[in-house]
């Protein structure tokens, strides 16, 4: 039994514990640590800085794994609002695959859907009033940098709102933003080599701030 916590986290948060400092003064940008105070555990998965919706989080590596690695292929879904009043033709370009610059995408289910009840984002999204907007909803099974934003520019329709609603099974349903719920995985018996964190490319452990 391993424990998973579902975030639903805001605009404009770091997906990890600390931030890195800069060389110019800049400001600290919000990380998980703001929202999170739960010792020993990490992101299986990452979320984009100016993305918001679904983060899941663990302590135990094979579920970080099961979650987070390109080879277990688990389904995400976006909510995405698009610039321009999407066409028939793009949502199938998306659902078929889209070519970027590391390659075609994997076919992916993708619909137009009623723009949903959502808390509001802050800052607002910026909108012009001549130009309308338009929501659809996305499930690939990769995980390229920027992937939805990239796919959805391909098509002529540049994203201006991104949500991620469902990884796998589980779901923002129930979560409010800035919040997180935890829940009990049940997981076949495992090495216990399997269970640390699983290293990052650059082959270390995932940072994170002591919790105060």
């Amino acid at each position: 039994m391993a424990d998973l916590i579902l975030f639903n986290k805001p605009f404009q948060v770091l997906c990890q514990f600390t931030d890195e400092p800069t060389k110019d003064g800049q400001k600290r940008r919000a990380t998980l640590a703001d929202w999170i105070r739960i010792p020993n555990i990490y992101p299986a998965g990452r979320l984009d800085y100016d993305s918001e919706g679904l983060l899941l989080l663990t302590s135990d590596g094979a579920l970080q794994h099961r979650i987070a690695s390109p080879e277990q292929k688990m389904p995400k879904t976006y909510w995405v609002q698009v610039e321009g009043e999407i066409s028939a033709s793009a949502i199938d370009q998306l659902a078929a695959g889209v070519t970027l610059k590391d390659g075609r995408t994997r076919a992916a289910k993708a619909r137009k859907m009623d723009e949903p009840e959502l808390w509001p984002r802050v800052p607002p999204v910026r909108q012009r009033n001549t130009v309308p907007t338009s929501w659809l909803e996305l499930t690939i099974t990769e995980g390229r940098n920027r992937q939805v934003r990239r796919m959805t520019a391909a098509v002529g329709f540049p994203t201006l709102r991104l949500i991620r609603y469902r990884i796998g099974d589980w779901s923002l349903d129930g979560v409010e933003p800035g919040k997180y719920r935890k829940i009990p995985v049940n997981l076949p018996t495992t090495p216990k080599s399997a269970k640390r964190p699983i290293p990052t490319k650059s082959g270390k452990t995932p940072r994170r701030r002591r919790s105060s």
